[in-house]
């Protein structure tokens, strides 16, 4: 296993300092990296990163490892994504550097309406609006996994199926993370037929650390997905046992197998921006990932010459370039299927050099106003709102040919909807829509609709330079923290001189809203004292990320895994 100890590899990576790391200060242009061979999983837990390795052993393309990486992490990871969610898929091409974009985002069913949060003229509590069948979208995630594979995959789809299938099977043991979900989350699996009968043992209790855990409905749900396709998710028992939890009370949703049956997966054009002497691509609309390349954007600009995370003024840039692009995308972002997003009005050049003039490295803001990337007449058609976001995890993957996949996931918030269908969490992603349809008189953009998707903070991100040789593969989970985190380690890792693994570990500053979050467990208080000198209301939060980089060099692939979660980024050796 390399997971990006550069101390550990300094002999492979001597000369990658000038090549991949920290190039703004420097006219030189980049030499490209070359792939050597080497395949390289990425993810949260150990057990996913070994289903991938199986399929990549095998002679599995990315689009296979990644596949079986996200039907084992919806077993050993259940609280966090899985069949019954979605996600959003950025696929590199080694052999001509072409890059798709894969939306497997959640519809609203066509019963939704932008009322249906409301209580009483007033959104329902953000819990009440979860554990309900009101938050359930259409899943999506296999549908849009279905379509990448016909298009990339190299194994049969029925194998990718295998490992998943094995552990639910046989069983797996309970690690620290899973288990302390478990019993943080009692009450909502005891609620649960399908949940209490997986998780809780006889008496009604967690299942501990090292339990070995089996979910036989889960393994028959994936053999008959392996079978025949994602069609029995939109018809016959599985299909009903959706609708039934859906539709069940109290606060019954709308959703029916008709509402299955419509939605579509889609293959995009991916967004794309210039990052110093590289390019970043990640996910459009119904993304907000824009907002990341806005952050990095905003950051250039401010920092021409970035000095490091021990240099004040480059987190006083970080927050301020964070700050102007939340508010521009809590403002205008939502599915551009229904509305007008200024999805690449906000990060075309001239907008961010306007933007970049309200950056005042000396002291933090009062107040940031919402950008005209279009007009004062978009501005003023709609309210702004700043919901919090929850969940998810994300996998990175590069396989020996060279193509590569970055993958983010979810079910939204921890055991999404907390209702359950043939062994997997139903997502509660219709939450990411606003509560209120109405801020300020004015309508929101990201409000319900039939059919529509919830706007997304997921930004699984491909960085090549600028000949299209692949440089990086990034992403996080965390709900709409997932910008700051991913934006912050192409940072940490482009500017900062960081490896990978140092990237991925450094202190989390969220700047969504003026109050300033801030990991207190990993950001030095000096810093923490020194934004705050400066003006910015700093609090401490418990915030949490699950960042996963493959970083390619000419000396091989270096990974980051999130310490703060279980995984690993484990390479194999270039095939002989």
């Amino acid at each position: 296993m390399r997971s990006g100890g550069w101390r550990t590899f300094a002999p492979r990576v001597a000369g990658y300092a000038v090549l991949a790391l920290l190039v703004a200060c420097s006219n030189t242009p980049q030499q490209s990296a070359t792939h050597t061979g080497e395949a390289m999983v990425a993810a949260s837990d150990p057990l996913a990163v070994d289903a991938g390795l199986e399929m990549l052993r095998a002679g599995g393309s990315a689009i296979d490892a990644a596949i079986a990486v996200e039907l084992t992490l919806g077993l050993v990871e259940p609280e966090s994504s899985g069949v019954g969610g979605g996600g959003f898929l950025i696929h590199y091409s080694g052999d001509g550097a072409a890059i798709d974009a894969y939306d497997g985002r959640e519809w609203a069913p066509a019963g939704a309406t932008p009322d249906m949060f409301l209580q009483d003229g007033k959104a329902l509590p953000f819990e009440l609006a979860q554990a309900s069948g009101k938050s359930i979208g259409t899943p999506a995630l296999i549908p849009m996994l279905k379509l990448a594979h016909e298009e990339h995959g190299k194994l049969p789809w029925p194998k990718l199926f295998e490992p998943a299938i094995r552990l639910a099977e046989n069983g797996f043991v309970v690690g620290p993370r899973l288990s302390k979900s478990l019993s943080d989350f009692q009450a909502v699996l005891d609620a649960d037929s399908q949940a209490r009968s997986i998780y809780l043992d006889a008496a009604g209790k967690p299942w501990p650390q090292g339990h070995v855990l089996k979910n036989p409905e889960y393994a028959r749900s994936l053999r008959a997905i392996a079978a025949d396709g994602p069609g029995v998710l939109t018809r016959g028992a599985i299909a009903e046992g959706i609708v039934a939890a859906a539709r069940r009370q109290p606060r019954a949703g709308t959703l029916t197998v008709e509402d299955l049956q419509a939605f579509k997966p889609r293959r995009l054009d991916p967004l794309c921006a210039p990052y110093r002497i590289y390019r970043v691509c990640t996910m459009p609309s119904p993304s907000s990932a824009n907002a990341m390349l806005s952050i990095l954007g905003l950051y250039e600009r401010a920092r021409p010459q970035p000095d490091g995370p021990r240099n004040v003024q480059d987190w006083a840039a970080y927050v301020w370039a964070s700050r102007l692009s939340y508010v521009d995308r809590d403002h205008y972002m939502a599915d551009d299927r229904f509305v007008t997003a200024p999805t690449k009005e906000l990060i075309a050049p001239a907008y961010l050099d306007a933007r970049a003039k309200l950056i005042e490295l000396s002291k933090g803001p009062p107040t940031i106003p919402v950008g005209t990337p279009a007009g004062d007449a978009l501005r003023n058609k709609w309210g702004s709102e700043a919901m919090q976001e929850h969940g998810t995890t994300h996998l990175s993957v590069v396989d020996h040919d060279g193509n590569a996949v970055s993958l983010t996931a979810t079910i939204e918030s921890e055991y999404g909807s907390h209702r359950m269908a043939g062994g997997f969490w139903l997502n509660n992603q219709l939450t990411d829509f606003s509560l209120e349809p109405v801020v300020g008189g004015k309508p929101v953009a990201n409000a319900v609709a039939p059919r529509k998707a919830p706007r997304s903070s997921m930004s699984p991100s491909v960085i090549t330079d600028k000949q299209g040789k692949l440089v990086m593969v990034a992403g996080s989970m965390g709900g709409s923290t997932i910008i700051a985190s991913v934006s912050r380690t192409i940072i940490g890792v482009l500017d900062w001189r960081q490896t990978p693994q140092e990237a991925v570990g450094t202190g989390a500053i969220f700047a969504r809203t003026p109050d300033i979050s801030f990991e207190a467990s990993r950001m030095p208080k000096e810093m923490v004292d020194a934004l705050r000198g400066l003006g910015w209301r700093m609090t401490a939060d418990g915030l949490y990320s699950g960042t996963h980089v493959i970083l390619v060099t000419p000396q091989g692939l270096i990974g980051g895994a999130d310490p703060r979660e279980e995984g690993k980024a484990v390479a194999l050796p270039a095939q002989r």
